[in-house]
């Protein structure tokens, strides 16, 4: 893919987003090319009716000169039927967070999942795949549990609170991978013997705080990543290690996606370990005494 000439407009459509380091990654990867590049925020959060907006927002994008959106929570199946056409990824994964437009078509992505799993090779390399648990069915974690397949987990068990979308996220993982997946709606059940555990729900944000299972469930033997990473030491990371468990926070996958989804914008390769620098000085920026 060729980067668009001149200077490249690219935005964020999520809700609650104010915190997103994502522009500045962007931004400063672009510098660091030698590439003009200016990220918006579009937070649902400002805007009445919030994801009902969605196709407003992207026929605006469209005749903005927007050269590229990442989308996340909560529109990133909702997207879906408002594209022009998916990647095999996207469609497999049935979840975009990164739509490119050009000549006018847009065209969904996505990058979670194997932002994910950069993150897991480096953050967890000797992560034990023989039983994953997943812990929420929706945009992030359908990605999520499509790249841990690939990855070559032996069984992953969905949980969510909507067991019928656990079911049909595990219904369309066993006709692409086998029978290698099952659906709960109870994380003490799926957490019996389990190897590792990946949280793709919103609890434990700055402004859903908490944890979304109890504690006691944590074990030495359970490796756990996180996908929120504001905070990023969620209540979940600090009750797991405080368990003992090996962690993942979600830095890792942020970093990850962002650079996929600077690739799929720009056409040029992405530093990830200078992006990964980055991202962490940000961080602390942000955040005194880390």
């Amino acid at each position: 893919m060729t980067p668009a000439p001149g200077k490249l407009l690219v935005g964020l459509i999520g809700a609650g987003i104010q915190r997103s380091l994502t522009p500045a990654m962007q931004e400063e990867e672009a510098r660091q090319q030698g590439l003009r590049l200016h990220y918006q925020l579009i937070d649902l959060d400002l805007t009445p009716g919030s994801v009902q907006q969605l196709p407003a927002l992207l026929v605006a994008a469209r005749i903005m000169g927007f050269a590229g959106l990442n989308i996340t929570y909560p529109c990133k199946q909702a997207v879906l039927p408002l594209l022009d056409a998916l990647s095999p990824e996207a469609e497999a994964m049935g979840a975009v967070n990164t739509v490119v437009i050009r000549d006018g078509r847009m065209v969904g992505h996505n990058t979670d999942g194997s932002g994910w799993a950069w993150g897991l090779r480096r953050s967890l390399p000797d992560a034990d795949l023989a039983c994953v648990v997943l812990l929420g069915a929706g945009g992030a974690g359908s990605a999520i549990a499509d790249a841990v397949l690939r990855l070559g987990a032996a069984q992953l068990r969905v949980v969510d609170t909507d067991l019928a979308r656990a079911a049909a996220l595990a219904g369309a993982l066993n006709t692409r991978f086998g029978e290698r997946v099952i659906a709960l709606d109870d994380a003490s059940q799926a957490l019996a013997g389990a190897t590792g555990l990946i949280h793709a729900t919103p609890t434990g944000m700055d402004k859903l705080p908490g944890l979304p299972m109890p504690a006691a469930l944590l074990r030495p033997s359970l490796w756990v990543s996180e996908i929120v990473y504001f905070p990023l030491a969620t209540g979940l990371l600090q009750a797991a290690r405080a368990a003992g468990c090996p962690t993942m926070d979600g830095g890792a996958m942020a970093v990850g996606q962002a650079v996929g989804a600077f690739e799929l914008f720009t056409g040029l390769k992405a530093d990830a370990e200078r992006m990964g620098r980055h991202f962490r000085q940000l961080l602390a920026a942000r955040t005194p005494g880390t």
